[in-house]
């Protein structure tokens, strides 16, 4: 299994808070939440019982009828499973929980009985219809679950980040030729992503063929689910159209644009279920970044991103039924014509996100003009903020951060512009390869 480093979170969980709480792993599908429950499990308990909701038995679902007598429910799910419990030396895990609303709402009295442990997994999608008649269980130990970051991807593929973290550190260039060198890796990890299979399929084939057709085979599973919650359509066309949104400049996702009509109350739901699938993250735009971010984001205006940049990349390039191998050839190359200053903005929400922050930018209208300025990314460092602007090549030009910090001045801790170019500086405003923004973010 691939270290990963939700398995360190739960080993926390388990240190600290599974006397009081059941281990809630969420995340979007296929990020590798029921792995890790189960090699959690396999190193850390004498046994385990793992009930997958989503293909469970007609003899184990029949288990789940009377939960009320705790004693003949764990009599009963030992004779099904063929494997013996022991008391504060077991796990059970409840995989898809989500499928099983009312085995989510008795966990209050499974973690209140104490005699094992619980460890559920849930990819959220529908989950609110699926929670309407019963109680949200209060003793959830919440981890998020991402597709594998940076770093735990280096890992996969047998290098060292801790290298990068000493390079970071000195502050100094690392030389043109290294700079290339670690600059060509990430555009390995931006055209496979995160997500544990292609991850996997790109170390043991070493094939973007093969990692583009997993990546596929996601994404179309993902238009699975979102079929069922809505047949016509619109969450598919809301998810697909992100790349095409982001290439285009605007300041905010615009879901009538994205849907080719006026927006009803219906298109915000779905648009909800598309967010509470995990498959995407949302940036919002704060209105005023001189005081917190959270208490100044605009609810009608913000950007969305994939939460995997390696499927954003498929998805970018997703009119050819078949992989362009070309476009992976280009992509490590650095050679792609378009301009896509949108694929390495994604690439840095992805990372943000991964770090357990928040998703904020900033846009304020020119003087004179109707264009406005923009902050691509915002993050509150103790009392102070730091912007980040993200370039695909050029770090020439960067009005927006530079008229920033002239209006917001006192409030700014430190500010990044991010790219492919090695390390360096003009005045105050820092430039950093993209691949050293996970120890930026160490850091605050």
């Amino acid at each position: 299994m691939f270290k990963r480093k939700a398995y360190d979170a739960l080993t926390e969980w388990k240190d600290k808070y599974s006397n009081n709480y059941a281990a809630l792993l969420e995340g979007a599908r296929r990020v590798g939440k029921s792995t890790i429950a189960e090699e959690f499990a396999k190193n850390n308990f004498k046994t385990y019982i793992k009930i997958d909701f989503a293909n469970i038995t007609h003899e184990m679902s029949a288990v789940f009828d009377d939960i009320a007598d705790l004693d003949n429910f764990f009599l009963r799910i030992q004779a099904v499973s063929g494997t013996i419990l022991y008391e504060k030396e077991s796990v059970i895990i409840f995989d898809e929980i989500q499928l099983a609303p009312e085995v989510r709402q008795a966990i209050k009295y499974l973690v209140a009985d104490g005699r094992y442990y619980y460890i559920e997994t849930g990819s959220l999608i529908s989950i609110k219809k699926n929670v309407k008649n019963i109680v949200i269980p209060s003793e959830e130990h919440k981890i998020q679950v991402f597709p594998m970051d940076y770093e735990e991807f280096m890992l996969a593929t047998g290098k060292d980040c801790d290298i990068l973290r000493k390079l970071y550190k000195t502050g100094k260039p690392v030389g043109d030729s290294v700079n290339r060198k670690l600059m060509r890796d990430l555009r390995i990890y931006m055209a496979v992503g995160g997500m544990p299979q292609a991850v996997d399929a790109y170390i043991n084939k070493n094939s973007f063929e093969d990692v583009d057709r997993v990546k596929r085979e996601i994404i179309s599973l993902y238009e699975d689910d979102f079929h069922k919650i809505d047949p016509s359509g619109r969450i598919s066309n809301l998810y697909e159209a992100v790349p095409s949104q982001l290439s285009s400049n605007k300041n905010r996702f615009i879901i009538s644009n994205a849907l080719g009509k006026r927006t009803t109350n219906k298109d915000l739901e779905l648009f909800s279920e598309l967010l509470s699938s995990k498959t995407v993250l949302l940036s919002y735009n704060t209105m005023d970044p001189s005081v917190s971010l959270s208490q100044t984001k605009s609810l009608d205006s913000y950007k969305v991103y994939l939460s995997d940049t390696g499927l954003f990349t498929t998805l970018l390039f997703n009119a050819e039924e078949e992989t362009n191998k070309d476009i992976y050839i280009k992509l490590m190359g650095d050679k792609l014509s378009a301009n896509l200053g949108y694929l390495y903005e994604n690439l840095v929400a992805q990372m943000i996100a991964a770090s357990g922050k928040k998703l904020y930018y900033h846009t304020w209208k020119k003087n004179n003009s109707s264009h406005s300025y923009e902050i691509d990314f915002l993050i509150s460092s103790h009392t102070k903020i730091v912007p980040f602007e993200v370039k695909s090549s050029s770090v020439r030009f960067h009005a927006s951060i530079t008229e920033f910090s002239k209006k917001y001045s006192s409030k700014i801790h430190t500010q990044y512009l991010l790219s492919q170019k090695d390390v360096g500086n003009d005045e105050m405003l820092l430039f950093r390869p993209i691949y050293m923004l996970p120890f930026i973010l160490e850091e605050m």
